[in-house]
């Protein structure tokens, strides 16, 4: 916000003090910093925010390729063509492996470029807050176009690395896809990027109190909902490993593949560990995914085929009927969003039965609506004949989602508000030096 407030007047004269003409030397830095020219700069950071993890992606390529052969066989160009096509697919470009075409999406690497089309971001709005009106003008209702135009020419930009990219490193065999990979370059940067610009620049704090409580508060209910969801979905994750790491121990032992085999597959499962999460989502929610045509992983009933030598499938659980307590994990969805629907209650009290109940069915149908958007770009084809059909189906997570997460979130909403509304009415039957009391305690504890 100091950034868009109007800067004083630098006081000249021989009379000032050293300690003044060192505040003045700092406004002025600090003055320079933040109008920086606003085309070249939202350019710029585009094109870095694309090519930092484009470089890296190549640069791991090769590194890998000298690990596995120490580069007998091949050249460096084709290391970096690999890199290339692995930071398409992030985009989701699907490319074509020995004739058949891969269509899932590394979530690893694509949340890895999020976070630097985040950080980028940030960084560009804090370049360019000094350009516009300022905050006392933005207030009064003057136009400002200084994040829509910086998030314009960032995403351009991104844009235009990704089909230079695609169009470099395409091959006949390989041929990637550009028009999806401006598809998802549009999408990291309007979704990513220009937040991430105007919170940097501090039209944010600006715009969001205009943005009705409810609505921040259902966003909020859901933001919640999906990290805790996650770190639920990452023990249970992490739960079924460890009781079967015997198995994983074995497949990487019968690829009798030596240190550098074994680090390139480390990274190339930590890539994928995203889309574990969102499988063992689907599974907890109760209609689960398939690893193969004619497959199914469910917590009633587990239908599994040959699989392929990946360390990260020994978290499969046995073949057969499942125990019956497996079916009671679909109530965690349930109780976990009407534990955080409460607790947001709590912290914003809200009398009103209806506003009370929208709020906690808002945030869960919203979460629940994420969910079933990771689940569509997570699964796909990943190798030939049955491995063509991998994934959770979008649209029964959808239902288990929107359900399990919308009920929760409505019943911790009402019980909290049934139980502030009780305890209201009944501190009306407390007299009134009781009742100043308990308010000042309250406010105490405030």
């Amino acid at each position: 916000m100091t950034s868009l407030q109007s800067p004083p007047a630098r006081r000249t004269g021989p009379g000032r003090s050293g300690r003044s003409g060192a505040a003045s030397d700092a406004e002025l830095r600090r003055q320079l910093a933040t109008t920086r020219p606003l085309v070249p700069t939202a350019s710029i950071g585009g094109v870095i925010a694309a090519g930092a993890p484009l470089l890296v992606c190549m640069a791991v390529a090769v590194v890998g390729w000298f690990l596995t052969d120490a580069g007998g066989e091949g050249a460096p160009s084709g290391a970096l063509r690999v890199g290339a096509h692995g930071w398409l697919m992030a985009h989701g470009s699907t490319v074509a492996v020995e004739g058949v075409r891969i269509t899932a999406m590394p979530l690893g690497l694509t949340l890895v470029c999020a976070w630097v089309v985040w950080r980028i971001g940030h960084r560009v709005g804090e370049s360019v807050s000094g350009h516009g009106p300022d905050a006392d003008r933005i207030a009064d209702g003057a136009r400002d176009l200084t994040v829509p135009y910086a998030a314009g020419l960032f995403t351009l930009a991104y844009a235009v690395v990704g089909v230079l990219t695609a169009s470099v490193a395409a091959t006949a065999a390989s041929s990637p896809v550009p028009a999806r990979v401006v598809l998802w370059s549009v999408l990291l940067g309007v979704g990513v990027g220009a937040p991430a610009i105007a919170f940097g620049s501090g039209r944010a704090a600006i715009w969001l109190p205009v943005v009705p409580a409810l609505v921040r508060d259902s966003a909020l209910l859901a933001r919640r909902i999906l990290t805790r969801w996650a770190l639920i979905c990452g023990v249970t994750l992490l739960a079924a490993l460890v009781l079967d790491f015997s198995t994983a121990a074995n497949v990487v032992s019968q690829l009798h593949a030596d240190a550098g085999a074994v680090a390139l597959m480390t990274a190339l499962t930590l890539l994928v560990v995203p889309n574990a999460l969102v499988f063992t989502s689907a599974y907890l929610l109760g209609p689960g995914f398939a690893v193969g045509t004619g497959t199914t992983v469910s917590t009633t009933l587990v239908v599994l085929g040959p699989l392929p030598m990946f360390p990260l499938l020994a978290a499969l659980p046995d073949q057969g009927h499942q125990p019956w307590w497996t079916d009671l994990l679909m109530l965690v969805p349930v109780l976990l969003a009407a534990l955080l629907a409460g607790r947001i209650q709590r912290d914003r009290p809200e009398l009103a039965w209806e506003r009370a109940a929208i709020r906690g069915c808002a945030g869960g149908i919203t979460a629940g609506v994420v969910l079933a958007l990771a689940s569509a770009v997570a699964g796909g084809a990943v190798g030939p004949g049955r491995m063509q059909h991998v994934g959770p189906g979008v649209v029964d997570v959808l239902l288990h989602a929107i359900t399990s997460f919308g009920i929760g979130g409505v019943a911790g909403a009402l019980l909290v508000c049934w139980w502030q509304r009780s305890e209201r009415t009944a501190a009306g039957w407390l007299p009134a030096p009781v009742r100043a009391l308990r308010e000042r305690l309250s406010r105490s504890r405030a």
